[in-house]
């Protein structure tokens, strides 16, 4: 359950991103890590994965923000 949560508020950062809404992004990135922190703090995913995660869709959400 924790796993399908997390691919979900991934795909939701993509999706606003793919659209170009920056508000949106930054809103989705958001709850995203927080998810991701939670999983990586219940052990679901290791937290280097749990980085990585964050660390990808944060710079997609600044290369967005910069480029707008």
């Amino acid at each position: 359950m924790v796993r399908t949560r997390v691919r979900h508020e991934i795909r939701k950062v993509r999706e606003a991103v793919a659209r170009g809404d920056v508000a949106a992004a930054a809103e989705q990135l958001r709850a995203a890590v927080r998810v991701l922190s939670k999983a990586a703090s219940k052990g679901v995913l290791h937290r280097n994965t749990a980085a990585r995660h964050i660390a990808r869709l944060s710079r997609k959400v600044h290369a967005l923000a910069a480029g707008a």
